[in-house]
């Protein structure tokens, strides 16, 4: 039974969740290992796509090889996003400003998605380099480039001072985020979100 709740865990189900499968009168544990094993064979593939996409990606930086602009997004699936827009949702976000955000941007370009990153990968770059430099989050320089920040998340949705707040939470509670923020730089993820709490108590309403 705890090795079903670790494989379960392992799946990225939640433990209330999982006590209700296993407490289940339909509850086979043959069937769930099956299903485990599907599961698990299944992001095998996914994270094998993944590697190969980020080998080819640092080939093509090197200038070893050219990469197709399909390639660059090859391994993401839309079951990755579903994940997030599930967290967003149990976080208070309501599904109407999650269409809201998608309909803004259903009809993107891979092109636009990669100057989108572009832009966002310098913003990123430019506030651990402000780290470095010591200057605190409520300096004008910072809060300058936190009101890019802000303008780039206007292409997705338009965050009030509270749902604005609510984003850099959302960035610090959920462990893809913290992990990308980390791998930036140790201390940008607590940076950023006090430098946005900063910005939206000036100019947010």
């Amino acid at each position: 039974m705890l090795q079903q709740v670790l494989f379960y865990r392992e799946l990225d189900f939640q433990l209330a969740d999982i006590q209700k499968i296993l407490n289940s009168e339909s509850f086979n544990k043959i069937e769930a290992l099956k299903s485990h094993k599907h599961i698990l064979k299944g992001d095998l593939v996914r994270i094998q796509n993944l590697i190969k996409t980020i080998d080819k990606t640092i080939a093509h930086l090197k200038g070893k090889e050219t990469m197709k602009l399909e390639e660059i997004f090859h391994g993401f699936t839309p079951e990755k996003q579903k994940l997030y827009e599930d967290f967003l949702v149990e976080n208070g976000v309501s599904q109407e400003v999650i269409k809201k955000s998608k309909d803004k941007i259903k009809n993107w370009t891979q092109e636009q998605w990669l100057e989108n990153k572009k832009e966002a990968d310098k913003l990123h770059a430019e506030l651990a380099l402000a780290i470095n430099k010591k200057l605190k989050p409520s300096s004008k320089e910072v809060q300058t480039l936190i009101k890019q920040h802000y303008q780039m998340t206007t292409i997705f949705w338009t965050p009030t001072k509270a749902t604005y707040i609510g984003l850099s939470q959302f960035y610090c509670s959920h462990p893809d985020f913290v992990k990308f923020y980390e791998d930036i730089h140790p201390q940008l993820l607590d940076y950023l979100i006090e430098a946005m709490r900063i910005f939206a108590e000036r100019e947010l309403s």
